[in-house]
């Protein structure tokens, strides 16, 4: 039984137990959904997400690329791997450093 978390994903077709889970547990997703390039699943149930921006600097009038690493929640029905490009969506903090889910691998 999967529920509607409210965005346009596609639910995993994997069932799992994890109440961290957005799909089959009771974690509530809200705020920002950002989209990177998983570079790190070495810890449990955590991946390490790159994501890669531009901002721009007012003095010379140019953007420069900067990229920033989030750590989110892997659930067991998803099981995003190194390599992977994946959105992840916010949600309440689950540790000290984990207040991000990850909810699509992308094809």
């Amino acid at each position: 039984m999967t529920s509607d978390i409210g965005l346009d994903v596609q639910p995993p077709t994997k069932e799992c137990t994890d109440p961290k889970c957005p799909f089959h547990g009771v974690l509530p997703v809200r705020g920002q959904v950002l989209r990177g390039v998983v570079v790190s699943d070495k810890m449990n149930s955590t991946v390490v997400v790159q994501r890669a921006f531009v901002k721009k600097n007012v003095k010379y009038e140019r953007y420069e690329k900067r990229k920033t690493k989030v750590h989110a929640h892997n659930p067991p029905c998803i099981n995003a791997k190194a390599g992977d490009n994946v959105t992840i969506a916010e949600c309440r903090p689950l540790s000290k450093t984990k207040s991000y889910v990850v909810i699509e691998v992308a094809k």
